[in-house]
């Protein structure tokens, strides 16, 4: 991938002398050509350095209007790539949808990195949760959600073994609740807890961040109409593109 040399034109009415900061006439501009389109996602955007000497800016100029974009969600910075364009951060709704169908419903484009597919003894804790004993034989998975090829979740599921007939193919190529759904499962209610915390084991590398940077948490347990538990997952989300809404409505 190149990077995208953006006209000249489109910093030509830059006013170096005037009030308002160069590093937000150019942060604006650049927004400006994302919101548009002119910027697609998955554009790589000039490097710093080349920027900032085709404009006879100084870097920390530019480095000061791309980091607005970072803090914005619609670029992200990546190790040994550079500085890409997103759709923009994922607000997702608490609701018992899984990531890949949010994300295709936001017209983003879903990928999968297959971590770990394997039979694994249930902990205490999961053993608890999927009402099996302490060491029973579970499903486990791990998966890496990316959105337009952008890393934004670590995905870690554990299901009862009935239930989890899958492929590796199939998780790549498919969100766990279509694959449930198709399987016969029907979900009907799911107890969950949102936090963060600081990343740990593999996660910064994946999700493209700072070591031990913050990252998002949920825990959730999902059941079906007979009121057993089918899943429970344990994942993780870069706080710079993801976010949960909740509604909240008076008794």
């Amino acid at each position: 991938m190149t990077d995208t040399t953006l006209p000249d034109d489109l910093f030509a009415d830059l006013d170096r002398g005037g009030p308002v900061p160069l590093w937000y006439q150019i942060s604006t501009r650049l927004e400006a050509s994302i919101l548009s389109g002119q910027l697609p996602a998955g554009a790589r955007l000039e490097n710093e350095v080349g920027l900032g000497e085709r404009l006879g800016l100084s870097r920390p100029t530019i480095r000061r209007a791309i980091q607005e974009l970072v803090d914005k969600g619609l670029v992200v910075r990546r190790r040994g790539i550079g500085t890409q364009v997103v759709h923009g951060p994922v607000t997702r709704n608490v609701e018992l949808t899984s990531l890949f169908e949010d994300l295709a419903q936001t017209g983003q484009s879903p990928t999968t990195r297959l971590l770990t597919h394997d039979i694994t003894p249930a902990d205490e804790k999961t053993a608890t949760a999927l009402g099996v004993e302490a060491g029973a034989q579970v499903s486990h998975v791990r998966r890496l959600r990316l959105a337009d090829d952008v890393p934004v979740a670590i995905l870690e599921n554990y299901l009862p073994l009935d239930l989890a007939p899958f492929s590796d193919a199939d998780l790549a190529a498919r969100g766990l609740y279509q694959l449930l759904r198709a399987h016969g499962v029907t979900m009907r209610v799911a107890k969950q807890n949102i936090g963060a915390r600081a990343a740990h084991g593999d996660e910064a590398q994946l999700l493209e961040i700072e070591p031990r940077g913050a990252v998002l948490t949920m825990t959730r347990t999902a059941y079906d109409a007979s009121g057993r538990a089918v899943e429970v997952g344990n994942h993780c989300y870069r706080p710079d593109l993801y976010s949960f809404s909740i509604t909240l409505v008076d008794k």
